[in-house]
């Protein structure tokens, strides 16, 4: 696991982020399936986390697993992606985190087609855009 660089305090991520994306990002939140901005999302480019902007996924491993949330069968590095034990809900899943601000991005499950078998499930309001040009 990555050491988070992240030198805000949560007042200056209440400023810095909108309150859905705030509550996503910092507080674990999770937003309703099939409503997030990216979820059906096709142009070619790379999301990155919105809290820092650090390029997480490209378009080129993104794929509609019917979840209800945007879907990727790989990261563009692993390195930038936290996977940490989350034993929330009565559940054990593995959350995933922005490696380098902390931003919870989603949670990784072993249901993924090839060629990784995984399925980063993440939630749009964690994720801004870079349409390629």
């Amino acid at each position: 696991m990555k050491e988070v660089n992240s030198n805000k305090t949560e007042e200056e991520w209440r400023v810095a982020l909108d309150p859905e994306s705030y509550h996503v990002l910092r507080e674990k939140g999770t937003e309703r399936p099939f409503t997030g901005k990216y979820y059906k999302n096709i142009d070619a480019g790379i999301y990155v986390c919105k809290g820092c902007n650090t390029e997480l996924f490209t378009s080129a491993s993104k794929y509609d697993a019917g979840c209800g949330w945007p879907s990727f069968f790989d990261a563009i590095d692993n390195g930038m992606i936290n996977t940490i034990t989350d034993y929330s809900h009565g559940m054990v899943r593995k959350e995933i985190t922005c490696a380098n601000c902390g931003g919870h991005l989603g949670h990784v499950f072993d249901d993924g087609p090839a060629p990784s078998g995984v399925r980063y499930c993440v939630n749009s309001l964690s994720l801004d855009f870079k349409k390629e040009t």
